[in-house]
């Protein structure tokens, strides 16, 4: 079974850079025809999706995050990486990792997500 497992600091001051990593078990982020994305849920608020990247390693990431979003990956530990600049109080929520095999923003696609994990921006 594949499984997910997002973890990285849960506090983050702001102007700083959040970095999450999502390891994954019982499966190859390169299989194709994958897609690993990065969603997140700020309290009270419904999922937002924030980027993906590819079984091939090509990136996609929501405009309205494009600018201060990155996504990357490492295959010898099957591991995808998020790094999100300049964050602010705003960007507090619960962020998850999840896999999709066709399209990115309907969220019934995926098939398999992380336990998510909180992320605070306070100073």
């Amino acid at each position: 079974q594949v499984q997910l497992q997002e973890s990285g600091p849960g506090l983050v001051k702001p102007s700083q850079t959040l970095s999450l990593t999502c390891t994954v078990s019982g499966g190859s982020i390169t299989t194709n025809y994958y897609y690993w994305s990065w969603i997140r849920q700020p309290p009270g608020k419904g999922l937002e999706w924030m980027g993906a990247i590819a079984y091939s390693g090509s990136t996609y990431y929501s405009p309205s995050l494009k600018s201060r979003t990155s996504i990357s990956r490492d295959t010898s530990k099957n591991q995808f990486t998020l790094q999100l600049s300049s964050v602010t109080p705003e960007d507090t929520a619960v962020y998850y990792c999840a896999r999709t095999h066709q399209g990115y923003s309907d969220y019934a696609q995926y098939d398999y997500w992380g336990q998510g994990t909180q992320v605070t921006v306070s100073s």
